[in-house]
């Protein structure tokens, strides 16, 4: 088998689980050349970005086209070759990760594997749910009983709310405000599904304003803080990270093995967030796995996106020992439940290990086509 042809497909599409807002993803088809196909995707979030990378897959495709899947990782290292010109991290590896998760899927598909085969097998007999939410309505008691709400209905063992995100929540920039909802979800949740909060992009904390509203979130018990101090700020985390017990979570937005492999250097990070269709796909998140292993850290697949990435993640966290949770969206999405027939949910709270062959997803390209812009 040899890939034949690569095709960009970008897509944009609403998001029910972000208040509607349009979300844009970038698709992956590459078709080998006994018209078997595999499917990669990038996380590119914004137009221009996605424009961008579509740029970027049309003129790497060359470095793909008469290749054996097989041979993913010398491909994988031609491509860092090639666009070390214009970036090591960045577009350049959300290109690169849709092309290696499209290899890889072709890879399994032509040996009559699953993707979970092709990595080693899985190392969990199951991966508990973890609900992933954003705090979008300004009634924090109705809120945090909608959240209760979700968690019952997936029996998820947690639930992580991003702060700071659309709508009228306002949750991120008052302590009082803060407190109040992490109070009241612990309320609804009784005392044993876990709480994560998030703060994403467009909030961040100064040290001493973590401390606290950490510590007074500690008191209703709480698992992480994710980003509270941004993507980058080892000396802050070293602080927060000694003043409170609760574990800290940031990663997210490396786009190397090697930038994961830094943060986790810094002993400031307990669970780091790689996301397979930013980090090098596959490839990139396995070696990112490896060096959050080998320093004791917990990895966390961020999959908040298609039924692509999601497959990819969920074998990735069924082969990797350091990972022990899968985020799921608790609302139907267009990504999710039309993308594919059969999507990738959890039953009983639990996801059983994925089976092939390659991703394990069939793509309904008639979907794709109607999100396509």
């Amino acid at each position: 088998m040899r890939a034949a042809s690569i095709e960009a497909i970008p897509v944009a599409y609403p998001e029910p689980n972000d208040s509607d807002g349009v979300r844009h993803l970038l698709f992956v088809r590459i078709t080998a050349d006994d018209g078997t196909v595999g499917w990669g995707e990038a996380v590119t979030m914004w137009p221009e970005a996605t424009t961008a990378c579509a740029a970027l897959v049309e003129g790497l495709a060359p470095l793909v086209v008469g290749r054996d899947p097989m041979e993913h990782a010398a491909i994988h290292t031609a491509l860092k070759n090639h666009t070390w010109w214009y970036g090591n991290g960045g577009i350049a590896s959300f290109a690169i990760s849709a092309l290696d998760i499209a290899l890889w899927d072709l890879a399994g598909k032509a040996a009559g594997l699953s993707l979970l085969d092709l990595l080693g097998g899985p190392v969990h007999q199951a991966l508990p749910a973890l609900v992933s939410c954003h705090a979008t309505v300004e009634d924090l008691d109705a809120m945090a009983a909608t959240m209760a709400g979700w968690v019952r209905e997936h029996r998820a063992t947690g639930i992580k709310v991003g702060f700071g995100k659309r709508g009228t929540a306002r949750l991120g920039v008052d302590h009082d405000r803060d407190v109040a909802f992490v109070a009241a979800l612990r309320r609804e949740l009784g005392p044993e599904p876990s709480i994560m909060i998030d703060l994403g992009a467009s909030v961040r904390w100064d040290v001493r304003t973590a401390i606290r509203r950490t510590r007074a979130f500690e008191e209703h018990g709480i698992d992480w803080i994710e980003e509270p101090l941004g993507a980058d700020d080892p000396e802050g985390y070293a602080e927060l990270r000694a003043a409170v017990t609760t574990k800290i979570a940031y990663g997210e937005r490396e786009w190397t093995p090697r930038g994961v492999q830094r943060i986790v250097a810094t002993g400031t990070v307990d669970v780091v967030g790689v996301d397979p269709g930013r980090c090098e796909g596959i490839t990139g998140w396995r070696a990112a796995a490896a060096h959050t292993h080998a320093a004791g850290r917990e990895i966390n697949a961020h999959a908040w996106s298609s039924a692509v990435v999601t497959a990819a993640s969920l074998a990735l966290s069924f082969a990797a020992p350091n990972c022990r949770q899968v985020e799921i969206k608790p609302l139907v999405n267009p990504m999710q439940h039309e993308l594919t027939p059969r999507p990738l949910l959890p039953r009983d709270g639990h996801f059983t290990a994925p089976r092939g062959p390659g991703l394990g997803v069939e793509i309904r390209e008639d979907v794709l086509d109607r999100y396509r812009r």
